[in-house]
């Protein structure tokens, strides 16, 4: 792992990508992620991420991420 993220490191900075637009993108992506692991749970999202609850609800808000849990899909019978 440690291997493809110095490539894509290597591969924005050669692209010329801001440090800021940079790190925005990883966190967003990266707490939608746990999001979805623990179905839009804020809780157990901030402590999986090792962040306070408050501090997850300003980043859900600031990158406009959809918190709520999908609707299972029930096949019809």
């Amino acid at each position: 792992m440690k291997e493809q993220l110095e490539t894509l490191i290597n591969e924005l900075v050669e692209r010329g990508v801001d440090f800021e637009d940079a790190m925005n993108e990883f966190q967003k992506k990266f707490i939608r992620k746990v999001l979805e692991k623990h179905n839009g749970n804020q809780s157990k999202t901030a402590q999986s991420l090792g962040i306070h609850r408050n501090t997850l609800s300003r980043k859900i808000a600031e990158f406009g991420l959809d918190h709520r849990p999908r609707a299972r899909s029930h096949p019809h019978r």
